[in-house]
């Protein structure tokens, strides 16, 4: 009997003993996560007892406050860009108004009819690059919208590259550019929407032109079901392009931002890529831009 009460008052010493090391332990928790949480420290949380779930918990808090850290950063990262993209829209916007308002004093000032005309065409020209890019804001919100679908039926894909293709024959002849073309002979037929692989194409080739470069291969073929279309652009400055970003909004490789384009185009173009189910992708490799668009040959899924 004496054996019995030594073991369970050794026994009830030992609970006692693990419930205020429990209680200490976890106010001692308690403590570290009020810390981290006020302070917004990347501090982990540490236990000195992992007995009786202790150890579980600690791992647990960890990981949810890890979580958290990376859920702020990203935020944070998320509102930067945002910021910066209407710093980017702003500019984009008021850099043509500016100038057109610079034209027209010109215009009032000057009695020379050529000079006249000259201005004309260039608020004309200002107008019209103002219109596109408003129009391409309009066209990526729309995409934006979960409601929004592009409806799908059967087109002939080598037509329409075609057609966008020789429907810019004087810009490429402005451009100097004499695009070297392999494109599959006959009709290829995708899945896809008239509309929507005019505007991609027009994208793709204003960003072509935009890179500068004389030298452009275009091939169009089909392959295991799949029309591909390849673009192949030798571009002046490569070291200004970060290809990880081509298809992100109003992302610009000048620096600078001078040109008239929204940077949107490339955005544009992979959203309605992938509405219609296909994919577009871009690459760096030395001098050489590259685009390569595939889109499903009708009746292949």
């Amino acid at each position: 009997m004496t054996w019995y009460v030594a073991v369970s008052l050794s026994a009830l010493v030992v609970m006692s003993y693990l419930l205020v090391k429990v209680r200490w332990q976890m106010r001692k928790l308690e403590e570290q996560l009020r810390f981290v949480q006020d302070k917004q420290s990347d501090g982990i949380l540490v236990s000195d007892i992992r007995i009786l779930g202790i150890g579980k918990l600690t791992d647990s808090l960890n990981e949810i406050l890890q979580k958290q850290r990376s859920n702020r950063q990203e935020w944070v990262q998320k509102e930067k860009r945002l910021v910066q993209t209407y710093t980017n829209l702003s500019h984009d916007i008021r850099t043509p108004l500016t100038s057109l308002d610079g034209y027209f004093q010109l215009l009032e000032d000057t009695e020379d009819a050529k000079e006249r005309t000259r201005y004309l065409q260039i608020i004309q020209e200002r107008i019209h690059a103002l219109r596109d890019m408003l129009e391409e804001l309009f066209t990526y919100t729309k995409l934006e919208s979960r409601s929004y679908e592009v409806p799908l039926t059967k087109c002939d894909f080598g037509a329409l590259v075609k057609e966008a293709l020789f429907s810019y024959y004087n810009e490429w002849q402005k451009q100097q550019m004499e695009p070297q073309l392999q494109l599959e002979e006959g009709a290829l037929w995708v899945l896809g929407n008239d509309q929507a692989m005019r505007r991609v194409l027009q994208n793709v080739i204003k960003n072509v032109w935009e890179h500068g470069g004389r030298h452009v291969k275009i091939v169009l073929s089909e392959q295991e079901g799949e029309a591909c279309l390849l673009v192949q652009n030798e571009v002046m400055h490569p070291e200004y392009i970060d290809v990880e970003r081509i298809f992100e909004r109003f992302y610009k490789a000048d620096l600078a931002r001078s040109t008239t384009s929204s940077g949107l185009g490339m955005a544009i173009a992979r959203q309605l890529v992938e509405q219609m189910n296909g994919q577009i992708t871009a690459d760096l490799q030395e001098i050489y831009f590259l685009f390569a668009c595939s889109l499903y040959v009708y009746g292949h899924k």
